[in-house]
């Protein structure tokens, strides 16, 4: 994986990461309501020698107290102390557990003393730092004294009283709330960086030709209005105003259509099988609009409906199913009657499925079938609808007798594991693969289609070439085994003779 795939994967999962992260802080903010609040306040003293008139006693004196400092800070952690302040203020502990709760410092060059005391009350901590210095004084006046009362030659006076503090020193809800939000993150981005490695979706087109060899000759990107329903994209319709929704599809479906001429300069595919890994990947779709578009653009084609056990393609076109592909291949009815016109192309001729036979795969691998799609292909294009891949072996029979197969896949759905699979029945059926075709790519997002843009209106306003009408079929054009264009029937009389059939 390369830096963009990161870059790409962090921005597809940023609203897992987003949430992770909210999910810090509030733990972080939860984490402060379950802990038990401290309270500190702070009290200071002054290590000082008894002072007299002569200045070099004095001097004296002073020297004496700042080599005390560092000692003084060792007493006021003894245990001594500690029961001092017990006694004074009528506590129910230890010493050893009330020493842990008090900080003794000396600001560096100073013989003051600060005491730093901690309780869960605002006016315990305040009680209990006032009360220290006061078990220290005890404490070190007995150490330092002569055996007089208060003729100690150094001590310890009290300074500036305790404070009674505002707001409790744990715990640090900014701090908890920073340090749940870093966490958080590092989750998201993790979870994100796991999600992007192990997925094995296809996202990208350049990561589909990578893995599989296989050339990308066509993303089709998904637009609102196109549904069920209305499945078709009408090329002389999309490029007019009004009608940019379905303009990026019907430029996907030029596109795929160029690439699919340009394949081969000298032999162009003129027999093409469109199919996929599984259902509901878009084959029949495709290979709908496919048609339509290959028409739009003057060439003749048939488009037969292979896919014996699940037809699509009538449905798809708006035509009655009646008889069809079956019903030829079986000498139940003749090409020419079930052959029909669609009224969005005059250049488009469909073969419905036809009634579902028994064994489906023997007869589409049948010479009866291998020699209709040969008379088809030498007067027109041949666009075949074939079953899917990996359920049946109907789409790799197909491709054998065709110039080849378009693998149709869906973007962020289906897997490379699948699209492997798929691609290796077609190699040991002896099919070639034309392309891979991704369907149902997002117009927005990490994985975005090049179709994003927005369209100015002079690529969407109606042109000349939108107010031409499709051109006919070709005079010359002439249906095998002698049909004849003028007993080529529309869609409602073909659907009476396939019920008849």
């Amino acid at each position: 994986m390369e830096l963009r795939d990161y870059l790409r994967g962090l921005r597809r999962h940023w609203i897992a990461i987003l949430l992770m992260t909210l999910v810090g802080i509030g733990a972080g903010y939860a984490w402060t309501l379950l802990q038990t609040p401290v309270y500190t306040a702070g009290a200071s003293g002054y290590v000082a020698s008894r002072q007299t008139e002569d200045i070099g006693t004095s001097t004296l004196g002073d020297s004496l107290a700042r080599s005390r400092v560092q000692s003084y800070l060792d007493i006021a952690g003894w245990r001594s102390v500690a029961k001092n302040a017990i006694d004074e203020l009528g506590l129910e502990t230890t010493p050893e557990a009330l020493v842990q709760r008090i900080t003794v410092s000396n600001p560096t060059d100073t013989v003051i003393l600060k005491i730093s005391a901690q309780a869960d009350t605002p006016e315990g901590a305040r009680d209990l730092a006032e009360a220290w210095i006061n078990a220290m004084i005890l404490e070190i006046d007995e150490i330092e004294g002569d055996g007089s009362e208060g003729s100690a030659a150094v001590t310890v006076i009290a300074g500036d009283s305790a404070s009674l503090p505002t707001t409790p020193s744990f715990p640090d809800v900014q701090t908890a709330l920073i340090v749940g939000g870093v966490l958080g993150l590092g989750f998201g981005i993790a979870f994100a960086m796991i999600r992007t490695v192990s997925d094995r979706r296809i996202r990208a087109a350049e990561d589909v030709e990578q893995r599989t060899g296989v050339a990308v000759v066509g993303t089709i990107p998904i637009v609102p209005g196109l549904d069920d329903e209305t499945r078709l994209v009408d090329p002389a319709e999309s490029g007019k105003t009004g009608k940019t929704g379905t303009f990026a599809v019907a430029e996907a479906l030029r596109a795929l259509r160029t690439n699919l001429q340009f394949m081969d300069v000298d032999h162009p595919p003129k027999t093409i099988v469109v199919t996929s890994p599984l259902p509901g990947d878009g084959k029949s779709t495709v290979a709908c609009n496919l048609a339509l578009t290959l028409a739009a653009a003057g060439t003749t084609v048939v488009l037969v409906d292979g896919d014996l056990r699940r037809s699509m393609v009538a449905k798809t076109m708006g035509l009655p199913g009646g008889a069809g592909l079956s019903d030829v291949l079986a000498g139940r009815a003749a090409l020419a009657e079930v052959l029909q016109r669609t009224p969005k192309s005059n250049n488009l001729l469909v073969l419905a499925a036809g009634s579902v036979p028994p064994n489906p795969s023997e007869v589409l691998g049948s010479e009866r079938m291998h020699t209709l799609i040969a008379d088809l292909t030498k007067h027109a294009t041949v666009i075949i609808d074939a079953p899917p891949l990996l359920p049946v072996t109907d789409g790799a029979v197909l491709t054998h007798q065709a110039d080849g197969a378009l693998v149709v896949v869906t973007l962020r759905k289906t897997t490379y594991d699948l699209l492997d699979k798929a691609l290796d029945t077609l190699r040991k059926a002896r099919g070639r693969t034309l392309g891979i075709v991704l369907n149902k790519a997002p117009l927005r997002g990490a994985d975005a289609t090049a179709y994003s843009y927005e369209y100015r209106r002079e690529y969407t306003s109606k042109t000349k070439a939108d107010e031409q009408s499709i051109p006919p079929v070709p005079a010359d054009f002439e249906v095998p085994a002698g049909l004849d264009d003028e007993l080529v029937p529309d869609a409602s009389t073909a659907g009476r003779r396939g019920r008849r059939n």
